[in-house]
């Protein structure tokens, strides 16, 4: 995704921008009337009486007011609820949804829809014929309000909630990942973790401090081909970079290299986004279970939950060594490694999780089971969070029962496995 095009996406999800837009077309569908009203015949006119009209954008304008303005409070409240009981890293999904949003962009495109025509006909510009026009279009608008309401009404029911926000996150993450699954290097060539830069590779230092959001390969690719050289992209989206640290290196045999240029085509924020960093959905499934497994909630069930999410996301991945399509051929990129996908989501389950033994013993079968879905990529993982997960249970439990279970359970599994 270019820059440009990764603007424009998080502009469209604001709530702002839908419902300034379904406000542009409310107000277009009342004057629409004064448009058409030449092409109704006069006959037709005198079929709708000026009250009936009248009376409906009275009662749309008092109503959608109240009901934009408890809806407003619901929203607050639900993300309220999603940062105190999941995760604040969680609510912007939870602000980006789309239900809640066409809902508040309903409500307040009718009030200004009723609003505007009430305006229009007090000013007496439709008319005997544009009142009939301006009658079927608030007719429609009455449909859609009635259709949005009944929408709402069942989307309160899971708006906020633990395992509806639980969900979100588990779709994001799996709409990353499967990317980063097809295009491994984001499109560019495959860089091992382990290989250095070239000599003559000059750094590029970022202005800004702040976690990596987009990287506009694309550019990066044009501007190494402008100046015949190569990009080596030393960070994922997603990481935390800072002004000591190079962010590219870059080889050039024609003139200086323009670093303003360079770094205009990665975005640094405050904060990181779900969009090219897989690895930030694994995080954040990894707080909702450690909220779950504090003390404060006490709620093994929902960190046991994030487990299953976590073994239907990593049997997604698969690490490869090649790219399927190399369409930046001047760019060289890290790999995401699975080890890293691992520490991101297991470790801190095991870690607080580690006097429950129900926990830890969903633990320990969804690591047997992501060893038989994929054991070429996950062997060496699943044994060394097996043996962690040993270690912390001797350590942090009580109970010389459960003690017992995860040791026979540990036992069996590597003799199994050998």
């Amino acid at each position: 995704m270019s820059k440009w095009q990764w603007l424009l996406s998080q502009l469209t999800r604001k709530l702002w921008f839908r419902a300034c837009l379904f406000a542009v077309l409310a107000v277009l569908s009342a004057l629409i009337s004064i448009v058409l009203k030449p092409y109704i015949p006069p006959h037709i006119g005198g079929i709708v009486g000026a009250d009936a009209v009248d009376n409906i954008l009275n009662i749309l304008a008092s109503s959608m007011l109240a009901v934009t303005t408890f809806s407003l409070s619901i929203m607050v409240s639900a993300y309220g609820a999603a940062t105190t009981s999941v995760t604040p890293r969680a609510t912007r999904l939870v602000i980006e949804d789309r239900t809640t949003q066409n809902v508040l962009a309903t409500f307040i495109g009718s009030f200004l829809f009723s609003l505007v025509g009430i305006i229009a006909r007090s000013m007496g510009a439709y008319g005997e014929q544009g009142r009939v026009v301006l009658f079927i279009v608030t007719l429609i608008v009455i449909g859609l309000i009635i259709i949005t309401l009944l929408a709402w009404i069942q989307h309160l029911s899971l708006l906020g909630r633990v395992g509806e926000t639980t969900s979100r996150v588990e779709l994001v993450t799996r709409l990353s990942l499967e990317t980063r699954v097809e295009v491994p290097y984001m499109g560019a060539n495959p860089w091992p973790a382990e290989a250095q830069p070239p000599i003559n590779a000059i750094a590029v230092y970022p202005d800004e401090i702040g976690y990596v959001q987009n990287i506009d390969l694309h550019s990066l690719n044009a501007y190494a081909e402008s100046i015949n050289g190569e990009l080596y992209l030393h960070c994922q989206a997603g990481a935390f970079v800072h002004t000591a640290q190079p962010i590219i290196w870059l080889t050039s045999s024609e003139g200086e290299i323009d670093s303003a240029e360079v770094l205009s085509n990665i975005i640094i924020s405050a904060e990181r986004s779900f969009d090219q960093d897989p690895r930030f959905g694994f995080s954040v499934l990894a707080e909702i279970a450690s909220r779950a497994l504090s003390p404060a909630v006490n709620d093994p069930g929902t960190a046991i939950d994030v487990i299953g999410r976590a073994v239907r996301l990593l049997a997604l991945w698969e690490e490869k060594t090649e790219e399927p399509e190399r369409r930046y051929p001047r760019c060289y990129v890290r790999p995401i490694k699975t080890a890293d996908l691992f520490d991101d989501i297991f470790n801190p389950i095991a870690r607080d999780g580690a006097a429950l033994v129900e926990v830890q013993l969903r633990l320990l079968k969804a690591l047997q089971a992501l060893n038989k879905i994929n054991r070429a990529a996950f062997a060496a993982d699943t044994r060394r969070y097996i043996s962690l997960i040993a270690q912390l249970s001797e350590t942090a439990m009580v109970s010389p029962q459960d003690k017992a279970k995860i040791s026979s359970w540990v036992k069996q599994y590597v003799l199994h496995d050998e």
